[in-house]
């Protein structure tokens, strides 16, 4: 069986000897769900899988679903979205910026995401890394009036950084063509949702995609949500992991949000994503 060691105090272990080029065994996959749900991120160190063998780990986990950004799906397989800040000529080979503000993957659906994987193509020295952020240890420090102010409540998202709606940031959400747009429309969550495997109550995306709450006006709305916000996104919840080649890092979109790096354009950086939908989150 493989170890499991942790990164840090809050968030993070990294997991040695497993190699995911063959699938893995019931016993495998269900000690990698126990240590990814403990830990809310986990980085499986010096890996080199195709992209087939990518989507054959990401199906031990759910259904992936091919992210609505289809311009840089991978040629191989769809399921893979491409990372990349690198050129080719004169056209982009990836997503440059993948959300660079504080999210929850694919909140903006109805059917949510259970976990998202990044495989490290070619990254450059640290520091490259995503920033995580617990959500259930943010939940469980707040006052106990907040928790009752909040609970029940259902937020609106939609597909954006509501944060930033300049098409021509580098911190907007990546932007969407005429017809992927389409493709994105409003829907709710509750705000505190219990986790669909370990039952702990944690915040849902607070940032990111939620631009309102059912029953309440829009400034009193975005008031609560970004005061929960700059709570849930604090140093004593947060830990960011550097990538290194060969990395393949999974986490829990039930209970983090995370965001990744302002991409240096002077240096290459590839890395491949695979987001897997969790059908009991409904």
């Amino acid at each position: 069986m493989p170890s499991s060691t942790p990164l840090s105090d809050v968030l993070g272990g990294r997991i040695d000897g497993l190699d995911l080029a063959h699938p893995l065994t019931a016993d495998q996959q269900t000690w990698l769900a126990d240590t990814l749900h403990r830990h809310g991120f986990i980085v499986v160190k010096n890996q080199s899988l195709t992209a087939a063998q990518m989507v054959t780990f990401a199906r031990s986990w759910g259904r992936p679903s091919p992210h609505v950004i289809d311009t840089f799906h991978h040629p191989d397989d769809a399921n893979i979205l491409v990372l990349s800040n690198v050129f080719k000529d004169g056209e982009p080979t990836g997503l440059v910026d993948a959300g660079t503000y504080f999210h929850t993957d694919y909140s903006y659906l109805e059917d949510v995401a259970r976990c998202t994987i990044l495989h490290a193509q070619d990254v450059p020295p640290a520091p490259n890394g995503t920033r995580f952020a617990n959500q259930a240890k943010a939940y469980a420090d707040l006052p106990a009036s907040m928790k009752d102010k909040i609970q029940g409540l259902v937020v609106k998202h939609h597909y954006g950084n509501r944060d930033d709606l300049n098409q021509r940031s580098r911190t907007v959400a990546s932007v969407l063509n005429p017809d992927q747009a389409k493709k994105v429309n409003w829907v709710r969550h509750p705000l505190v949702r219990k986790h669909p495997f370990t039952g702990q109550p944690a915040l849902y995306a607070v940032s990111g995609s939620a631009f309102g709450i059912e029953g309440m006006d829009d400034e009193a709305a975005l008031a609560l949500l970004r005061g929960l916000s700059a709570h849930a996104t604090q140093a004593a919840y947060c830990h960011t992991h550097n990538y290194e080649n060969g990395d393949v890092i999974v986490w829990d979109n039930a209970l983090l949000l995370h965001s990744a790096p302002l991409v240096d354009l002077t240096r290459p950086r590839t890395l491949w994503r695979v987001t897997v939908l969790n059908p009991l989150m409904h």
